[in-house]
């Protein structure tokens, strides 16, 4: 009953209540959980402490983490003043205070590590406005970005900064944070060993994302362990990270294809999956598909681009979800079929040679010749008509004069292009007896 009429002077004197990832914030580096490959003793983070000499970072990863932490926890390791901004919120004039500033604190001899999340949104202008605060030492600048830098970052900046890669974190990461936030909590979570599984996958690689999920499922009242069918009726699976225009576009179309081209079509179906369960447009994915089959599969396989060009057309005319089965069928037959690029690796060697070779004409026994004019300065003389020669084949040249000829279509020994080979053995030895 006492506390129904505590005082507010009382309730000012009690500790608010923090969010478990605020509590179980790194108190140092090697607190850190995951990131070895910047933060171990021989990896870059390691090796510039133990040297004493950290220069200008940018660290680009998903969200989750630990960018803010390992910025805030540099600066600590090092004695810098550890300034917190954010590209989102910050002006130009809010920059300028924050320079001046760091200006005073160096006059005084401290170091300002100034953080910059999400500094990818900072307009061009406003990144070059980092360079000489940069150069001159007022600042050491560490900023967060989930974007490409090398899309989204001035070259001039990019010069000046180190760019470290944190990735997501692994299962055996979020077990032993979930492990920490068992003992910070004092309990285990009413979890089945497969539903403990699939709390941090819902997480997707987020350490945050899997905090704040432990604090719900912690204040849950229980009399047995959940299993994954009930934790899933509880909560919701955090969306997939998905940008249709950014890097995990890039890098999953790129996943799709390749592995189409690796004849795996497991691997295959699984990103063509990833990608339309993030949301991309099938028809960006048909478009896509058709060029696998032109590139990788090429004329080993001729009807393959029709394969995909029928899916295509089916999804057109079914829609989702649906056609998006006959999208998956062309993958699948695309991964399995036989690989040649002989027909891609020809043209841009044709292309290539067309550059090269200039405006360079056509032989003039290949021209037409419809008036008396062409006649007489020699077009179509001495052509042969190569269904009145033996076997359909006259073995003529069809080069510019003077070219030496060149051998830029080589089809492979793997489907189709294996009789494609032997046609075009077989023309290249009756051209050399027709030829002397």
């Amino acid at each position: 009953m006492a506390d129904l009429f505590d005082t507010g002077a009382a309730r000012s004197e009690r500790e608010p209540p923090r969010p478990l990832a605020d509590r179980l914030r790194p108190k140092s580096l090697t607190e850190v959980i995951g990131q070895e490959q910047v933060l171990g003793a021989e990896a870059p983070l390691g090796v510039m402490l133990a040297s004493g000499s950290l220069s200008s970072l940018i660290l680009w990863g998903p969200p989750g983490v630990g960018k803010t932490t390992i910025a805030r926890l540099l600066a600590q390791e090092t004695d810098l003043a550890f300034v917190q901004i954010s590209a989102i919120f910050t002006g130009v004039p809010d920059l300028k205070k924050v320079f001046e500033a760091a200006r005073l604190r160096r006059q005084n001899g401290q170091g300002t590590l100034l953080f910059v999340d999400e500094i990818h949104r900072f307009n061009k202008a406003q990144q070059d406005g980092f360079l000489p605060h940069m150069e001159d030492g007022t600042i050491l600048l560490v900023g967060a970005t989930t974007e490409n830098p090398s899309f989204e970052l001035n070259a001039a900046l990019l010069s000046r900064a180190q760019v470290l890669v944190l990735e997501r974190l692994g299962a055996a990461d979020l077990e032993h944070l979930t492990v920490r936030a068992e003992r910070e909590l004092d309990r285990e979570l009413p979890l089945t060993p497969g539903a403990r599984v699939a709390l941090q996958e819902m997480a997707d690689g987020d350490g945050r994302a899997l905090l704040n999920l432990i604090e719900q499922v912690a204040a849950w009242k229980v009399a047995t362990p959940l299993d994954r069918e009930a934790l899933g009726a509880r909560l919701m699976r955090r969306a997939t990270k998905y940008d249709k225009s950014g890097d995990e576009h890039y890098n999953l179309i790129s996943a799709l294809h390749k592995s189409v081209r690796g004849s795996d079509p497991d691997a295959a179906l699984y990103w063509l999956a990833r990608m339309l369960t993030g949301g991309e447009d099938p028809r960006y994915l048909a478009r896509r598909i058709t060029r696998m089959a032109v590139e990788d599969i090429g004329l080993a396989d001729p009807q393959a681009q029709s394969i995909c060009l029928h899916a295509w057309e089916v999804y057109e005319r079914l829609g989702s979800p649906e056609g998006e089965l006959a999208l998956a069928q062309a993958v699948v037959y695309l991964a399995l079929a036989p690989k040649s690029n002989g027909a891609y690796v020809g043209y841009k060697a044709a292309m290539r040679l067309a550059k090269q070779s200039g405006s360079a004409p056509p032989p003039k026994h290949i021209l037409n010749a419809p008036t008396g004019l062409m006649k007489d300065q020699g077009y179509g003389a001495g052509y042969a008509y190569d269904h009145d020669a033996e076997d359909g084949f006259s073995g003529q040249n069809y080069f510019p004069d003077g070219m030496e000829r060149p051998q830029l279509y080589q089809p492979v020994e793997r489907g189709f292009e294996r009789e494609l080979k032997k046609r075009l053995d077989y023309f290249a030895r009756l051209r050399e007896q027709r030829n002397g």
